[in-house]
């Protein structure tokens, strides 16, 4: 496994992310674990995750999955570069949500920490992110409660998931002007061959501001994992945004045009996606979300995987991606 530092920070992370939305509602818990197992096995220290991850009335239970792995003892632990998020209500009356359950006030970071820390089985959280902005919350109260919980131990880094380069400048911005917190660290935000607009102002900003990028859902749900192939040969076929993307014409010629330029260079479609973004400044690593065991090797190849100039340059030309802004939008 490589290794590289967390945006600014001093911290060590792989290249590859585990993600773990899948324990839980896709995975049963003896096979997370199993897949946790062979993660750290093969080198990968950084897993994400979110204290909504479970969904519906089993929020929390991709925590709790994590937390009785992180039971069986073996140092695993102390070999995790553990990331959480908050932001989403975690209440089970969802019709009617009660106040202060949800969202970025001092309240619910409070709260929102202590019942992750409570499920994960841990006293601390490396990197505690944002989830989404809150347009109702200051980044002074917001501040103000992470200083709180640094100086307990609670939390060691922020990051942000889902910020826009200006929120992302805010944060920062106001956390320089207050003084006492390093500021974000790291954003984790759509980004993948298919859909680069993050290229515009996201990374920009995240890169000026020296955040670690972290993609998620590297092969855009599925669509740049060789589901024209698989569909062809009677296997998994595209289902939810996958699918609605193929029923456009373009798109789903784009997607054949991609596979095509694979298949001529003997290179699997899932490895060349993670690989690319590998190549992509900024990048700290994008966040794999296996199912099996099989899907975590094949994201373990990408790692490995040298893509050449001409195929570097055949994907840039299917999928061009928007351009750094304001080039993108104005002269």
């Amino acid at each position: 496994m490589k290794y590289t530092q967390l945006g600014r920070t001093g911290l060590k992370v792989s290249r590859l992310v585990l993600g773990t939305m899948n324990f839980g509602p896709q995975t049963e818990e003896a096979d997370s674990h199993a897949i946790m197992d062979a993660a750290l096995d093969a080198g990968i220290n950084f897993f994400d995750t979110a204290n909504v991850y479970g969904w519906g009335e089993n929020k929390g239970r991709t925590e709790r999955i994590i937390g009785n792995w992180f039971a069986k003892g073996g140092d695993r632990r102390d070999k995790v570069v553990l990331a959480t998020k908050l932001y989403g209500y975690m209440g089970l009356d969802d019709v009617e949500p009660w106040p202060n359950h949800n969202k970025l006030s001092a309240l619910n970071i409070r709260r929102a920490v202590d019942a992750s820390l409570k499920r994960l089985q841990t006293d601390y959280i490396d990197v505690y992110q944002f989830h989404h902005i809150d347009r109702a919350t200051p980044f002074e109260e917001i501040w103000q409660a992470i200083d709180v919980l640094v100086q307990q131990g609670k939390i060691l880094y922020v990051g942000s998931s889902n910020f826009p380069g200006y929120k992302i400048a805010q944060a920062n911005e106001i956390a320089a002007r207050r003084g006492g917190t390093i500021g974000l660290v790291s954003e984790q935000c759509l980004y993948n061959l298919f859909e680069r607009r993050a290229e515009m102002e996201v990374i920009p900003a995240a890169q000026d501001y020296g955040l670690g990028v972290i993609p998620w859902s590297p092969l855009h749900g599925g669509l740049l994992g060789g589901v024209l192939k698989k569909e062809t040969e009677g296997g998994r076929r595209a289902s939810g945004r996958a699918a609605g993307t193929l029923a456009e014409p373009a798109a789903r010629a784009q997607i054949q045009a991609y596979e095509d330029l694979l298949d001529k260079h003997g290179v699997e479609p899932g490895e060349a996606a993670l690989a690319w973004l590998l190549t992509r400044p900024g990048v700290t690593g994008p966040i794999v979300g296996p199912r099996t065991a099989e899907q975590l090797d094949s994201a373990l190849r990408a790692v490995e995987l040298e893509l050449s100039e001409e195929l570097l340059a055949g994907l840039d030309e299917i999928f061009p991606g928007p351009g750094p802004s304001p080039e993108a939008f104005a002269w």
